[in-house]
């Protein structure tokens, strides 16, 4: 093709959307995890822990849906990419739609039972749920720029153990942790009360912990994806973020200190993308079968196509993420769940269900 030619600009135009959409996913996704996580510390019992899944209720559902386009895009756009990374990690990404299955189902189910097992039962899975996402997630992302043992054909020949490298399990507990101080400071944004004090407790106990965990991700990121001794501008991003959430956290600016680690969590993701390319995975068998932009991508008129739908409802999709988060923008109190709740004892046969809706349709 010419130099500056639409199908030369279509290949890495399409690897940044998908950067784009991976990197949304953590921002939205992650405080959702977080709040899963977090909801049984932040309420002390049911109604303190209704309020903090009601936080997510309209929301989670909605962030979930980048990750499902991200994966689209990855299979419309670079097919070699999803056909190698989907076979490979298909273990691990069985792993991950399970615990997306069991954080979801946790999410509408733990409400059908007037029974204290029933919801400890759901609330437990809900917790995992909201642990192995991001673990398993940072670990595949990891494993894509530190490298996985890919033949010349294109395809993995390690096993399952291999994935378990220690980039990798560094980068999914890195996530694990930002998360975590990502559902803190969300949660000190839309609750009340003690549920609010609670929140700003758990975020100030979390953050050093992340603040040390994305300081060596970004150092470790920088020396094995690069031999240049400076950081690059967003590893530099990330540490100087993580920095400002732990100081806004203690200063007790909850929306400031949010922002910080939405910017953290998306300069982190952002810079695996940036160490990665042109590549899309990296051979640790032999560099000269690594998968690279070029190599995997889908024919021009295929790119094109998908960037005019992309073009046209990526903004659409966008303008109602954000009216949405609009509409659901107060903060939620324990007292609303006090009145609707019968009293926390295991069911008994007969007894009436609650009569309050599920999460997000409150």
């Amino acid at each position: 093709y010419p130099l500056f030619s639409i199908e030369v600009i279509m290949v890495p135009f399409w690897f940044i959307v998908i950067a784009i959409l991976w990197t949304g996913f953590f921002i939205l996704e992650g405080f959702d995890f977080g709040v899963g996580m977090l909801h049984s510390l932040v309420g002390r019992d049911e109604a303190g822990r209704r309020a903090a899944i009601n936080t997510i209720g309209p929301l989670w559902d909605g962030n979930e849906v980048w990750l499902i386009v991200a994966a689209a895009a990855m299979f419309a756009a670079f097919p070699g990419w999803y056909a190698t990374m989907f076979s490979g990690l298909y273990l691990a990404l069985v792993l991950l739609l399970i615990s997306l299955i069991i954080r979801g189902v946790a999410f509408e189910y733990r409400g059908k039972r007037d029974a204290a097992r029933w919801r400890r039962t759901w609330d437990a899975a809900l917790i995992v749920g909201s642990f192995l996402a991001p673990l398993l997630l940072g670990i595949a992302l990891g494993d894509l720029l530190h490298g996985l043992p890919i033949n010349s054909s294109q395809n993995y020949t390690g096993s399952f153990w291999a994935l378990l490298q220690p980039y990798a399990l560094f980068t999914g507990v890195t996530l694990v942790l930002i998360c975590l101080l990502h559902g803190a400071t969300f949660l000190s944004l839309k609750t009340t009360g003690d549920m609010h004090e609670r929140s700003r407790q758990i975020a100030r106990a979390v953050a050093p912990f992340t603040a040390a965990a994305v300081v060596g991700f970004a150092i470790w990121t920088h020396v094995g994806s690069t031999t240049t001794f400076f950081l690059r501008p967003l590893e530099l991003l990330a540490i100087i973020a993580v920095l400002a959430a732990v100081w806004l956290v203690y200063a007790h600016r909850d929306g400031f200190a949010f922002t910080a680690t939405a910017i953290t969590m998306a300069s982190c993701i952002a810079s695996i993308f940036v160490g990665l390319y042109p590549n899309v995975m990296v051979s640790s068998t032999n560099p000269a079968y690594n998968l690279t932009v070029n190599n995997t991508a889908s024919n021009p008129y295929s790119l094109k196509a998908m960037t005019v739908v992309v073009l046209i409802f990526l903004p659409v999709v966008l303008a109602y993420q954000i009216w949405s988060y609009y509409v659901f923008r107060r903060r939620v109190s324990r007292d609303e769940f006090v009145t609707e709740l019968p009293p926390a004892s295991d069911h008994t046969p007969g007894a009436p269900a609650p009569t309050s809706a599920p999460p997000g349709r409150t």
